[in-house]
């Protein structure tokens, strides 16, 4: 990728203040992997504990459900999943601490106040290349909800994990 920016993970709101959208970004350091049954389950425990649980404050959740190992690798594949199944959840994840999400596609006026309103960003990865994106993933750690399968709670490592900004903090979107 040609001028890059470089973002270490966990970003700060300093640093996502700064990306516009289109910005081509590789993303190191730890994110989590969470799918539409592993936000179900989220949004309960939040709304019983009032608080993000699994240190999810300031984090990035890449929607994702990652198969199993292949390679020598910690996944076979790895590819974004349609992010607008996680709009019911987003604005309150955002809200509570969630700075950014990955994943493909058009978000909902909602999110797209949320991420506004709280300094968030949204990242989109290129979708049909969940092999290659493997390749970028470090190793990984299961945290919660086992018995979803590809859609549990992950910690990632990923090493240069090429994604564009789909909606900068000021709402302005990749796609329109």
């Amino acid at each position: 990728m040609a001028d890059e920016i470089r973002i270490q993970l966990p970003p700060t709101k300093e640093q996502l203040a700064g990306l516009r959208a289109g910005d081509k970004c590789l993303l190191s350091g730890f994110m989590y992997t969470l799918r539409d049954a592993g936000h179900m389950r989220l949004i309960e425990e939040l709304h019983q504990q009032g608080s993000l649980p699994y240190g999810l404050d300031g984090q990035v959740i890449f929607y994702a459900g990652p198969s199993p190992a292949s390679a020598g690798r910690p996944f076979g594949a790895i590819g974004p999943t349609t992010s607008s199944r996680m709009d019911f959840a987003a604005p309150e994840l955002y809200r509570e601490g969630i700075v950014a999400t990955v994943g493909k596609g058009h978000r909902s006026a909602e999110v797209v106040e949320a991420i506004k309103e709280t300094g968030s960003v949204y990242f989109a990865a290129v979708g049909g290349a969940a092999a290659a994106l493997a390749k970028c993933i470090v190793s990984e750690e299961l945290i919660a909800y086992e018995d979803l399968g590809t859609e549990a709670l992950r910690k990632i490592e990923v090493n240069d994990l090429p994604v564009f900004v789909a909606l900068d903090v000021n709402g302005t979107c990749l796609y329109v």
